[in-house]
């Protein structure tokens, strides 16, 4: 007959140390899963990032001085895509737009063309021509006026706080803006390529139809975070 284990005594503990088969066995099976799913978790992510990017929400890095002092060089806006399709296109409304004068882009193939798609949204490749960002001035029937550093629209003086200081005293127009374009200038304009100068020296009236969208708020530098 057996020593019996004497009252009050415990059962002797298991090694803390000693792996056990089968969670061994389960974080494999994880590990292996996770790797399987990793692909199908980045094509998601890509499709993601394509749909905001084509309908509904794009960011763009301000190039130039145009836009002074509103955008600085090197600040970063969100640009509401679908905004300008919903209410349409306002005076006032700061928005990117494609090139007016720009040609068709070079012929990829249709791997090359989605590809190239694909690397627009995901912000590694650059459009066949280029976009720009401008202030609405004029929408069409509007008759636009520039004289003595002042802005008349339709005959109405337009105040404007967001211009730069240094004030653009060049006469320009009346100028009434034709069906389907719009009439938009920068806010340094003393030194912006806009509507008052056709291509290449400006970029002349603005189709609407190669609005991209409207620019809402800057995200970048922290600094400079706010809406427009």
């Amino acid at each position: 007959m057996g020593a019996e284990r004497p009252p009050g005594d415990a059962e002797p503990s298991e090694d803390p140390d000693r792996i056990d088969g089968s969670e061994h066995e389960q974080g494999s099976t994880r590990h292996l899963r996770f790797w399987r799913e990793l692909p199908v978790l980045i094509v998601a992510a890509t499709i993601v990032a394509l749909i905001l990017k084509t309908f509904l929400i794009q960011a763009f890095s301000i190039p130039s001085v145009s836009m002074e002092p509103t955008l600085m060089p090197g600040d970063r806006v969100l640009v509401c895509r679908v905004c300008t399709r919903i209410s349409g296109v306002r005076r006032g409304d700061v928005i990117v737009f494609s090139d007016p004068s720009g040609g068709p882009g070079p012929d990829r193939g249709i791997v090359g063309g989605i590809l190239h798609f694909i690397g627009e949204g995901l912000g590694v490749a650059h459009p066949a021509n280029p976009d720009y960002i401008k202030r609405v001035i004029g929408l069409p029937g509007d008759v636009v006026e520039l004289r003595g550093g002042e802005l008349l629209v339709n005959g109405r003086r337009v105040d404007e706080p967001y211009l730069d200081r240094r004030i653009d005293t060049t006469p320009y127009g009346p100028i009434t803006v034709p069906d389907g374009m719009l009439f938009v200038l920068g806010d340094n304009r003393t030194r912006s390529g806009d509507s008052r100068y056709p291509p290449p020296e400006g970029v002349g009236l603005v189709p609407e139809d190669h609005v991209i969208g409207r620019a809402f708020v800057r995200v970048w530098p922290p600094a400079r975070v706010g809406g427009l």
